[in-house]
């Protein structure tokens, strides 16, 4: 046995341990597991611990993880409209002038740390805090169940163009043009097929999992192999299957590993320089400067119709800096354009700006409902049509949520009551399948302060029935709906038992769980079948 890779791991097992602690401690206090990550790099570095080569190995695999999941995630559609692609280029465009100015006065001024970076390398740095992360935007997404919401594809839209452009960073950062073997990586296209074919077939289990980790890991290897950087291959490998059905599946299921492994990339951060308190203070200077990428991100968005709350919502996820800036500023330190201090002042600025983030993330709903009126003081007087404020249509019943169980819910009632049953959801496509399937859906969101108002002025609702993807999201609806004094009944649905307490106390008349609502109907069925 090597006894030397022993002693690896068994040094990294003890840092993964300290990044548990920390990263469980953070997630107590509300924060991002990510704070505590970085966190405990700082601490192993102010203890004279050196990273691993384990634990590197992991940094890289996350990284390409990252890059892959991005792919997977990347929408043609969504790419192409001018409140992301537009916004995205305005915005980082103005970032990096504002900023970069702002930099290289500094480092005119002489002033410690900034003295060393000339005019190009103050734009570089700008570049890289002009990013939003998509780890944590994409965790506050998932959490509140508003992924397929305007707001949220907007946001993830806006980050995975961000994205592309740290990746075209990354592969120009090489210095080396591409070989001749380079050429041969456009015979990937045509082979797309095959790959969509092999992800139909590998079911959803393990399979699908090692498939995504084939995918990323062998097309970051082939473009190393032609002379690219590596982990485009992984991005392009992601957009060659993304328009398959089962990738949002896939993606899903490598989340878990990619979060694994990236905290391999944020310890070794928090771990490749010395803390200091000049880079401590610069860390904290930096952080107010989110709010001006927000203020910017609010004006752009609002300027190209976007509703006031969608805008708002958006910027709020995207107020924070990104895990590409360290990324990005990890290139400069290796090939020596900037000091090593810098990666760790970013790291500083970045789980700083986490910790801020993380509270006004779970109370955007209330900031926008607080002061809608100042809000809707920037919204401009046309909008698009996906993001306009329906009517019920004098329904008497809705259902918030059409997915599986929303569905079912629809269908009985609509057996029971008529046609004076609505459904509610912020899906398009999934509005679209339902509206084939002959049901009446319409695009609305429950935590939706704009909506409820709508319905507060005119509606005939009775009954609302909330099926929707989380606890957060249900009890974000019920919260609309004690503002507006709703008078009718109101059904909620629970996963777990300690879910059903929280969601009467906040105001549903009736919780199902539909865990123990299934086994009864299963129950019932049989019976039913045993009499015929």
């Amino acid at each position: 046995m090597d006894f030397a890779w022993v002693a690896i791991a068994l040094g990294d097992a003890a840092w993964v341990t300290l990044a548990f602690f920390l990263g469980f401690l953070a997630r107590l206090i509300s924060l991002p597991p990510l704070v505590g990550f970085l966190a405990a790099g700082f601490m192993l570095n102010y203890l004279g611990i050196a990273s691993g080569e384990m634990l590197q190995k992991l940094a890289d695999l996350g990284i390409t993880l990252l890059l892959f999941t991005v792919g997977l995630k990347l929408n043609l559609k969504v790419l192409l409209r001018p409140q992301v692609w537009a916004v995205t280029v305005l915005h980082i465009s103005t970032i990096i002038a504002l900023f970069g100015a702002v930099i290289f006065g500094l480092a005119l001024m002489s002033v410690p740390l900034f003295s060393s970076l000339d005019f190009k390398f103050s734009l570089m740095l700008a570049f890289a805090l002009s990013f939003s992360s998509t780890v944590f935007v994409v965790k506050s997404l998932e959490d509140k169940g508003e992924m397929k919401s305007l707001h949220g594809r907007i946001a993830i839209g806006i980050l995975v163009m961000q994205d592309l452009a740290a990746v075209i960073f990354l592969a120009a950062s090489t210095g080396k043009l591409p070989s001749l073997w380079a050429l041969l990586l456009f015979l990937l296209i045509p082979l797309r097929p095959l790959l969509h074919h092999l992800l139909q077939k590998t079911g959803h289990g393990e399979l699908l999992i090692l498939y995504g980790l084939v995918l990323a890991l062998g097309g970051a290897e082939l473009f190393e192999m032609g002379g690219v950087k590596d982990d485009l291959g992984a991005l392009i490998m992601g957009v060659l299957i993304s328009t398959h059905p089962k990738s949002t599946e896939m993606a899903k299921s490598m989340l878990g590993f990619k979060d694994l492994f990236l905290v391999g990339f944020f310890l070794s951060i928090g771990m490749s320089g010395q803390l200091s308190l000049e880079a401590l203070t610069i860390g904290l200077l930096l952080v107010p400067f989110i709010f001006v990428k927000s203020a910017l991100f609010f004006a752009l968005m609002t300027r190209f119709r976007l509703r006031a709350r969608t805008s708002l919502l958006a910027t709020l996820n995207l107020t924070n800096y990104s895990e590409f800036g360290l990324i990005v500023a990890a290139i400069g330190v290796t090939n020596g354009w900037m000091d090593a201090e810098w990666l760790v002042v970013i790291a500083i600025a970045l789980s700083l700006s986490f910790v801020v983030a993380a509270p006004i993330n779970s109370k955007d709903d209330r900031i926008y409902s607080a002061y809608r009126n100042y809000w809707l003081k920037f919204q401009h007087k046309e909008r698009l049509p996906d993001d306009m404020v329906l009517d019920t249509q004098g329904a008497t019943i809705a259902i918030f949520g059409m997915g599986r169980v929303g569905s079912g819910a629809y269908d009985k009632m609509r057996e029971l009551y008529g046609e004076t049953v609505v459904g509610i959801d912020f899906d398009d496509e999934l509005i679209k399948e339902q509206q084939i399937m002959g049901r009446k859906v319409l695009h609305g969101d429950p935590s939706d302060a704009d909506f409820w108002d709508k319905i507060e002025q005119d509606h005939s609702i009775e009954l609302i029935m909330l099926a929707l993807p989380n606890l957060q999201a249900n009890l974000d609806a019920l919260e609309q709906l004690r503002e507006i004094s709703f008078p009718g009944r109101i059904a909620a649905t629970a996963r777990y038992s300690d879910e059903e307490e929280r969601l009467r106390e906040s105001g549903a008349t009736a919780v199902f769980n539909i865990y123990t609502e299934a086994g009864a109907g299963l129950a019932e069925h049989i019976e039913a079948q045993n009499k015929v």
